[in-house]
């Protein structure tokens, strides 16, 4: 039953990303624009640079394509689904497709860096697997925000207001992180700081599946 409503809400979400193509080519022309115009004011930058602007990029595609998951659903929408879901169930159902979506464009992102700002990368499976942690870091903290702030009467700015303190340390720790995918040099502390985020990450979580059900009721 878990597995049926999930894959039926993930599949919704697909076909209605598709008959929105554009929403979806909007974010790729961003990224490769974006890319673009670094390369032409800076050329090929150095490591740290990089692997910040790498990481700013991924914040903004986040925003783009992952933070309007809620926000695209009506009211009406939202009493349809209260009857025939459970919101746990519709929540895990958002969250990983916006994983799996924010993962593609980091790939996306990650070619672009590649061929416009050079590739300084010492481990490239690393950096593939610190991306992907990134992209669900990103994609569950972003899409429970979209939740609260679609509750909210489609407030927007909420979840801005309420995503600056909590991002930011995830961007800091993906960026620690990710410099050992670029530079040879032994990191103490890295394991420690990689359990941290996944720790942070099954926080918000559990937090959406407790909290959301009394939002799904409002």
């Amino acid at each position: 039953m878990f597995q049926g409503h999930l894959f039926s809400l993930i599949r919704k979400d697909i076909i209605i990303e598709w008959r929105q193509k554009h929403t979806l080519f909007g974010v790729l022309l961003y990224v490769g624009s974006t890319v673009f115009v670094v390369y032409m004011m800076s050329g090929q930058p150095e490591v740290k640079i990089w692997n910040a602007l790498f990481w700013i990029t991924q914040l903004f595609v986040a925003v783009n394509s992952v933070a309007k998951s809620f926000l695209q659903e009506s009211a009406e929408r939202f009493r349809y689904y209260f009857t025939i879901v459970k919101p746990a169930h519709f929540l895990a159902a958002k969250m990983i497709y916006s994983v799996v979506l924010l993962f593609i464009m980091s790939l996306v992102s990650l070619l672009l860096f590649n061929l416009m700002l050079g590739n300084p990368l010492v481990q490239t499976g690393l950096f593939v697997i610190i991306t992907m942690v990134g992209s669900i870091s990103l994609s569950v903290v972003f899409t429970f925000l979209s939740a609260i702030a679609a509750r909210a009467q489609q407030n927007a700015a909420l979840m801005a207001i309420l995503g600056f303190p909590i991002v930011t340390p995830i961007l800091m720790m993906l960026s620690n992180l990710a410099a050992k995918a670029i530079s040879p040099v032994y990191q103490p502390g890295w394991w420690t700081l990689a359990l941290a985020l996944l720790l942070l990450d099954l926080l918000v979580v559990v937090l959406g599946v407790i909290l959301f059900p009394f939002l799904w009721q409002e």
